[in-house]
């Protein structure tokens, strides 16, 4: 073949993968291109060749697409040969290392174990993405079609038998490699996490997900917030399809649940060294995010190139302004992240990240894996590609005939170990994406096993590989895949659901940074898509370590502070609904929680603390004995008892001395009784309000004393009329004697009585509870039924007091010796005063004070009728017994 051809068709694969890029007429491009090498016999196209590969021979091979390396790429024209250098290194990202080494790792402990795929040898092919869709669609084309040589669309000679692709780590990534592998049916094995609307569904018949979908960490991510009470968030996404889907769903999901967006700000997928020309335009927006005092949260989304952008940034802007300015945040990300430093920031510290909290695809440990990888030196085999750049840039340190050697850094000793390297530059336990590659290719071997083991002539088939045997077409191989259930080295079952995922969960670590750049990552908890709703997410908060500027405090990250107990949230029309304004509550009502949406009034039996945060509740208040109060009142009353009683024993024991027969000595008894009584029936005011209590109370209270002035006012009519009648020819002679004081005195209390009764039939009094009277106090109480009856009865007994005093006014000249007129006088105004001042003062009071105002008005009001009526006959009878006698009685009326 000459040269003129081999440069045409160089050139036309450059141009096809421009197309594919461009995604217009990539695919058909793709099969000019393929019909355009078919016409010759065997084609040696000599690209220019691809600087990482590993290539292990084998009887069947299984490719893989890594993503280690970005590298930087100019625009082309195709004015000068293609043979002219079209990339250059920019950066390795050391701890993706792991991914291709996880692939070798199982290939090897797959031909080791007799019992999968026995007398067959697996072999492996793998290629970087260069993280660039040009170089993946061209990296692509090697895998398929290259093993000595680069032979599109051909099997001349030798050539290796590829059944499977584990590839790639993105969904960008995956999708242009099924562009080109779905021509060829080939089975290819994505192992990152993304969602599958992101992959197009014409493009997706040959694609098998290792990881499960990114969609549940959607959920995850809100019931993370919610559960720190987290709602005022900031968001750093990537710029590319996948970044404004998760925009998307997440702006929905946030609005659903009462979370807000403090910012969103946006940034390129790749960091690359010729982007920090660009810094100055966009570092002032994202200084002025990460100084945000208010937004402690922030949630990261995109690959692992994110954080580069992130800490290049943060670097900078310490570096221009000679110190940290930047405050303590909380990070969050997404599983397509890991917390790593690519070659370009080795010497940096991943400390802006401490104690953030990561997303990642669920792994189990492999202690023969962590062996494995301590087994690696640069020098021990030569066929992989990846190595040289891997060790120079995980241990600043040059290989021989290295590009490197020139610049300030020691040669590789050999001796250097991957265990002696911090976390943030290669990690030795298996990490999620390469324990999804681990079981990728196991999956392959499985699937592999059942199809061959169906074979009937197996060593034939591979001893002729030139030719195309039908049993080993990769199509035939989606039969066997689909179905696959196998359980790997951890015991953990495998196995693809209808839309050919893996079923599983994610783990949830927390980061913890040190200045020394190494960092460490601790499992707290796990996410289980498939959990019950509000049941996802499982975390051990006790585990988790905040980032040291929160000094061990949990961060708030809030649009402003808390609520606190005591006030409400008034929203504003002019905010976004996660910024409010903290009112206190109004008079009366509480708010228990924080944040609450408004206040509510406590329950009848319960009232508000004085800080308005918690009901308390009521005391029971009434009258009763225990307390002084009762005590006090309850002593008077026995006391006044225990004195009516010794001045009715004093006049029956001395009822024969004229001055207790001088004024009708049984009405004395029978106002005694009376007064007795009304003593008595004041402790009916102490007890607790019963029904019993209080149908009797103010019945009693009003016929005692109605019978009392009764008395009053027949002692002082019978005086008058006493003395009218010791006039000559007086017609009032016949009203003298005991008839008229026994009808005054039954027909005035049977008349109050009668009132009495009609009250009790009508609207009788009975206990209830006042809870609003006082607020701290339920009122435990005796309602009078109908206050109208009951004005009625304190009326008339105001009526009967009123026409004493009238009668007593009257006849208070009379001679002293016979008449009680002035003491009864003395005694009406006494009770008229007392029961006058009671009615305003009752109404002014509520609880016990009102029952006490009543207590002391009755005792009061019969202590005064004892004392002005009683005090001066006792004075006499005891301590001046020589005037208790008729001659003297006549003397000094006389």
């Amino acid at each position: 073949m000459d040269m003129e051809a081999k440069g045409d068709i160089r050139q036309d694969l450059w141009i096809l993968i421009d197309l594919l890029h461009s995604k217009g007429q990539g695919k058909d491009m793709l099969v000019e291109f393929l019909i355009k090498v078919n016409a010759l016999k065997c084609p040696e196209v000599d690209p220019i060749p691809i600087p990482h590969e590993w290539y292990q021979p084998g009887d069947l091979i299984i490719g893989g697409m890594a993503s280690q390396i970005i590298y930087a790429f100019s625009e082309h024209s195709f004015g000068e040969h293609p043979s002219q250098e079209l990339y250059g290194l920019s950066d390795v990202i050391t701890k993706f290392y792991q991914h291709v080494l996880s692939l070798a790792f199982a290939v090897k402990k797959i031909n080791e174990n007799p019992q999968i795929l026995p007398n067959v040898t697996l072999g492996f092919h793998i290629y970087d993405s260069y993280n660039n869709p040009k170089m993946t669609y061209r990296t692509t084309l090697d895998l398929l079609f290259k093993s000595d040589r680069f032979l599109p669309n051909y099997k001349c000679g030798l050539q290796k038998i590829l059944l499977a692709i584990i590839g790639g780590l993105g969904s960008d990534t995956s999708t242009h490699m099924a562009e080109i592998v779905e021509f060829y049916k080939i089975p290819q094995l994505t192992y990152g996490s993304f969602p599958l609307e992101e992959i197009d569904s014409c493009q997706s018949s040959s694609l098998y997900f290792m990881a499960p979908n990114e969609v549940p960490q959607y959920i995850g991510i809100i019931r993370l917030l919610q559960l720190f009470g987290w709602k005022w968030i900031g968001l750093f996404v990537a710029d590319t399809e996948s970044g404004e889907h998760f925009l998307q769903k997440l702006e929905s999901l946030f609005s659903e649940h009462g979370i807000c967006l403090a910012f969103t700000q946006r940034f390129p997928k790749l960091f690359c060294l010729d982007d920090l020309s660009k810094f100055s335009d966009i570092m002032f927006n994202f200084y002025t995010h990460f100084t945000d005092v208010k937004t402690n949260t922030y949630i990261i989304y995109g690959e692992s190139f994110a954080l580069a952008w992130l800490t290049a940034l943060k670097s900078l802007w310490e570096a221009a302004n000679q110190g940290n300015a930047f405050l303590s945040k909380v990070w969050i990300s997404t599983s397509q992240i890991d917390f790593m430093l690519p070659g370009s920031q080795r010497e940096w510290n991943l400390q802006f990240y401490d104690g953030a909290i990561a997303f990642q695809i669920h792994s189990s440990e492999n202690l023969e894996f962590e062996e494995f990888l301590q087994s690696i030196k640069p020098y021990s085999t030569h066929e992989d590609e990846f190595r040289n750049h891997f060790w120079e840039e995980a241990f600043n340190c040059f290989l021989p005939n290295s590009e490197l050697s020139s610049v300030d850094r020691q040669k590789c000793t050999g001796n250097e170990e991957l265990g002696n390297l911090p976390e943030s530059i290669f990690q030795l336990q298996m990490t999620g994406h390469s324990y999804s590659i681990y079981n990728g290719v196991y999956a392959v071997a499985h699937a592999l096993h059942s199809m061959l083991s169906k074979g009937s002539n197996l060593k034939k088939i591979l001893a002729d590989k030139i030719a195309e045997s039908p049993e080993l077409q990769p199509f035939k191989l989606h039969l066997f895949l689909k179905d696959i259930s196998f359980n790997n080295s951890a015991g953990e079952g495998v196995s693809f659901n209808e839309k050919r995922e893996v079923a599983g969960g994610f783990s949830i670590i927390n980061m913890i940074a040190f200045q020394n750049r190494s960092i460490r990552s601790v499992k707290v908890g796990t996410l289980h898509p498939d959990a019950s709703h509000g049941n996802e997410l499982t975390i051990n908060e006790n585990l988790i370590e905040w980032h040291k500027g929160f000094n061990r405090i949990l961060p708030v990250s809030l649009c402003n502070e808390h609520c606190r107990p005591g006030s409400w949230k008034r929203k504003s029309e002019e905010k976004s609904f996660c910024c409010y304004d903290c009112v206190a509550c109004q008079q009366g009502k509480i708010s228990s929680k924080t944040d609450t949406e408004d206040c509510f009034k406590c329950p009848e039996d319960q009232y508000p603390s004085k800080d308005q945060d918690r009901c308390l509740n009521k005391t029971m208040n009434f009258l009763s004995f225990e307390e002084p109060l009762g005590i006090s009142l309850a002593s008077a009353a026995v006391f006044f008892s225990l004195m009516t009683t010794s001045v009715l024993g004093i006049f029956l024991k001395r009822r024969d001395t004229p001055i207790v027969k001088a004024n009708n000595r049984d009405l004395t008894y029978t106002l005694l009784v009376a007064l007795l009584l009304c003593f008595l029936s004041s402790l009916l005011f102490l007890s607790q309000p019963g029904k019993i209590t209080c149908l009797l109370r103010q019945p009693a209270f009003g016929t005692f004393f109605s019978a009392a002035v009764s008395c009053v006012l027949a002692k002082t009519i019978t005086v008058v009329v006493a003395f009218m009648a010791t006039k000559p020819g007086s017609s009032m002679r016949k009203w003298v004697g005991k008839r008229l004081a026994l009808s005054i005195v039954l027909s005035c209390s049977f008349l109050q009585a009668g009132l009495c009764i009609l009250w009790l039939a009508t609207s009788p009094p009975f206990p209830e509870l006042d809870m609003n009277s006082i607020t701290e106090t339920m009122i435990l109480q005796c309602h009078d039924g109908s206050i109208f009856m009951f004005y009625c009865v304190l009326g008339y007994l105001g009526f009967l007091a009123i026409v004493s005093f009238i009668v007593a006014f009257l006849g208070h000249n009379l001679p002293d010796t016979f008449n009680e007129a002035k003491f009864i006088t003395f005694s009406m105004l006494v009770f008229s005063s007392v029961w006058i001042s009671f009615v305003p003062t009752y109404l002014s009071t509520k609880g016990k004070a009102m029952v006490a105002v009543e207590i002391f008005s009755i005792l009061s009001s019969s202590a005064g009728l004892l004392g002005c009526i009683f005090f001066p006959k006792c004075f006499i009878i005891v301590f001046r017994p020589e005037l208790n006698s008729r001659h003297q009685l006549i003397k000094r009326n006389k």
